[in-house]
């Protein structure tokens, strides 16, 4: 190819990719920048002043409660991703193997529907719903079991993850299920393989890529979600993204909110791109 046509290419190219660049300079490397940056500002006397020295990020890694929230941030994240990952599994299988594609296109449209409303009003319903004199409770009272404390505990802020990620963890395993290349489930059910080898040994290979960015999805909501359990969860002890509001009201203390908000991205980067090696390693098929 001539030089001038390929210059001419790198424009094109270049043009395309521009508005995405930019987009991501303004709204996430420009933040972000920023950030880190007042991490390192000092508080006095109410009011922010520029500086460069440690002492927020000396202060916070010196105190037990920052770190009890960010394992428990990361515990209860970890809890999501797997348990909404393995709920998720039998419906995607369900609805990318056993229905027609009709059925499928309408159950993805209903699976996509609460979306449309509040997340704060669907936390809220189960607010009522997991009461101690809600329905759940009252159901139970039925049967004679009950009344059980759900709410201001991690099983509520579980249910409020679920809320937030499940039908999303359900429509990207299922996307993923639905490509798998049919031949290889036939040639090996042709083999005698059972049908728990094929989709363990066939199924979850081949999808390996779409259910593992289901699963990061997951946790990435989940690790930076406020509303579950600071309404259903109690928020004692308190999430990392309840500490950074706590933190912003003692004081006007935001630089000490910036170094617990870069931790958040920090490991959240780490578990992205963990997860995209993994997901796009081809150990498996050796």
């Amino acid at each position: 190819m001539p030089s001038s046509d390929k210059k001419r290419l790198d424009y094109y190219a270049l043009t395309w990719r521009l508005p995405v660049i930019v987009w991501q300079v303004l709204f996430f490397v420009g933040p972000l920048v920023f950030m880190i940056a007042m991490s390192f500002f000092l508080v006095k006397n109410y009011r922010m002043t520029e500086a460069f020295e440690m002492k927020n990020w000396v202060k916070m890694f010196g105190k037990d409660y920052f770190w009890d929230s960010y394992f428990l941030t990361l515990l209860l994240a970890s809890m999501s991703t797997i348990v909404a990952t393995c709920l998720a599994f039998p419906a995607a299988y369900g609805l990318a193997f056993k229905v027609s594609g009709n059925v499928r296109r309408w159950i993805v449209f209903l699976l996509i529907i609460p979306f449309f409303t509040s997340y704060l009003v669907r936390t809220f319903s189960w607010y009522v719903i997991l009461a101690e004199s809600g329905v759940v409770n009252n159901i139970l009272g039925v049967i004679g079991l009950g009344p059980y404390t759900m709410l201001n505990t991690r099983f509520g802020t579980l249910v409020g993850y679920m809320t937030l990620t499940l039908p999303l963890v359900v429509i990207l395993q299922t996307f993923s299920l639905a490509n798998v290349d049919k031949n290889l489930i036939e040639a090996a059910q042709n083999l005698g393989a059972s049908r728990v080898k094929v989709i363990l040994q066939v199924i979850i290979p081949s999808a390996k890529v779409g259910l593992i960015i289901g699963a990061v999805f997951c946790f990435i909501l989940s690790f930076g979600d406020f509303v579950a359990p600071y309404y259903l969860g109690g928020s004692k002890p308190p999430t990392l993204p309840i500490l950074i509001i706590d933190t912003t009201k003692s004081g006007q203390q935001w630089p000490r909110a910036a170094v617990v908000a870069v931790m958040m991205m920090v490991t959240l980067m780490i578990v992205a791109f963990t997860a995209i090696k993994l997901a796009y390693s081809r150990k498996a098929y050796r």
